[in-house]
């Protein structure tokens, strides 16, 4: 019973991860030995009593879903609900209803969870709306919050019963779209090296590229050449494995002890980690890392394949694992007795003629944009540079307006001083203001004197009361003592 019930809670809670978890591929199983009783050792009973470790399910809110699941699992009143509520129940969303009843604290948490959350995509909105050029644009973020189903953003604070329902049911709906995105992922892979063989082979004058082409229709014949691939899950793979990785006799063998022995975590169920590790023998016959024309991305896409093959033929809830029952039930089907034989990816092309054209000129389309992009940002960058020489000149006129600021301010001559005569001032009269030049001196000597006016008292007359107009001195004798020599000194000058 205490089984029963394990196995129920685990089973449960994979489809609250969502029922399809994306895992790590391994390359080698190492098999548990035929000879160890499960039944019998302890410490695989203590690790039935722990939760198993939470899984990258791949999707973008795949810490926000583990963590709320984490913290609903520790709440006791929500754990005992989990046993007993089945998985159509839980896809209807009576679990969620239960949410109204876990502790304080924990209600408390999953709030503190959904806001950071909120935050979360708020920053990534903003992110790429700065990357597409809107930072002038005002973010509606309530209209763009809209797209993650998941939570419920008209209420970013408090974490209720309608977030726990909408976090179930797109998880387990994004999950069941996984593969499918995942094909179409594959063969844009596919097309694009085709795309980038092709333009290579553009580069390449004729002699080249009949060598390249050559070399390429030898690589795709020798990785075709490879030994029989058994249909994944038939009788004959898993005979394989139960020889060559478990190494017992393929007369001895059962596939309820095949199962126990496979089950690594012990919990009743092949999940996809399990499955996928029962097909690395099957792709060792037609992979190799050492070889040029085996493609890695290839081999874990075939890996996929066989998963996805054996989960669509043997899980018959469809809630993504396999139990013993179901694999059971295979074991007795035609299809495990006498399978057909498989099919591998260089006998499928992932994409079509019509495909790769298509995505040719969307390439085109993508490039012809860049360009485009790209003679605008050069634009922009030579405007900048434009601008940044502007910048410059002026500044260097400026640097230059200042050092001769400079230059005149420490050059500056101070002016003459003012002689004050009873209140009136003159300006003093300096030797060299009177004296000339010596070719002024020559002409001067053989020049005759000028004729005097005619009108002599009237011109003295004249003078004299333009000097008594501006308040100077009329007459020698009206001048200080000292310059009355000085001005008679002047008269004798010829």
């Amino acid at each position: 019973m205490r089984v029963r019930i394990h196995n129920k809670m685990c089973w449960t809670r994979a489809l609250l991860v969502g029922w399809a978890l994306l895992l790590v591929q391994m390359l080698c199983l190492e098999a548990v030995p035929i000879s160890m009783d499960k039944t019998k050792v302890k410490e695989e009973e203590t690790k039935k009593e722990e939760p198993p470790a939470s899984v990258d399910t791949g999707l973008h809110y795949d810490r926000y879903l583990r963590e709320v699941i984490d913290f609903l699992e520790k709440d006791q009143h929500f754990r005992e609900k989990l046993h007993n509520t089945d998985m159509e129940d839980i896809k209807q969303g009576k679990l969620a209803k239960e949410l109204d009843f876990v502790s304080h604290h924990v209600r408390t948490k999953l709030d503190e969870l959904k806001r950071q959350e909120v935050n979360r995509l708020r920053t990534l909105i903003k992110a790429k709306q700065d990357i597409e050029g809107g930072n002038d644009i005002a973010v509606d973020h309530q209209a763009l919050l809209k797209q993650f189903e998941y939570l419920n953003h008209m209420n970013p604070h408090t974490f209720e019963v309608d977030d726990l329902d909408r976090l179930i049911k797109s998880a387990t709906k994004d999950l069941e779209n996984y593969d499918k995105e995942r094909h179409d992922e594959f063969k844009r892979y596919e097309m694009m090296k085709e795309h980038d063989r092709r333009e290579h082979l553009k580069t390449l004058n004729e002699d080249e590229r009949k060598k390249e082409e050559e070399h390429y229709e030898e690589m795709k014949k020798k990785h075709a050449d490879h030994p029989k691939v058994n249909h994944p899950g038939s009788q004959n793979q898993l005979k394989e494995v139960w020889e060559e990785a478990d190494g017992l006799d393929p007369e001895d063998f059962d596939p309820k002890t095949f199962f126990n022995l496979h089950d690594t975590n012990g919990d009743g169920f092949f999940d996809e980690q399990e499955l996928e590790a029962l097909f690395t023998k099957e792709l060792e016959k037609i992979y190799d890392p050492t070889n040029e024309e085996d493609d890695m991305v290839e081999m874990e896409e075939e890996r996929l394949r066989m998963r996805e093959h054996v989960m669509n033929e043997v899980d018959s809830n469809k809630d993504r694992l396999v139990s013993l029952d179901e694999f059971l039930v295979a074991t007795k089907k035609k299809e495990f007795l006498e399978p057909d034989s498989w099919e591998t990816l260089e006998q499928n092309q992932a994409y079509t003629d019509e495909e790769m054209r298509e995505f040719e000129e969307h390439l085109a389309l993508q490039e012809q944009d860049l360009q485009l992009k790209a003679v605008d940002l050069q634009k922009q960058r030579d405007e900048l540079e434009r601008q940044q020489e502007q910048l410059n000149a002026q500044k260097v006129e400026l640097q230059q307006a200042v050092e001769h600021m400079e230059r005149l301010k420490s050059q500056k001559v101070e002016p003459p001083p003012e002689v004050h005569v009873e209140g009136n001032a003159i300006p003093e009269i300096h030797a060299s203001d009177n004296q000339l030049h010596p070719e002024q001196d020559a002409q001067q000597v053989h020049e005759p004197a000028p004729q005097a006016p005619q009108d002599t008292a009237q011109l003295d007359q004249h003078q004299s009361q333009g000097l008594a107009q501006q308040g100077l001195p009329q007459t020698h004798q009206d001048l200080p003592p000292g310059h009355q020599d000085a001005a008679q000194g002047l008269q004798n000058i010829p």
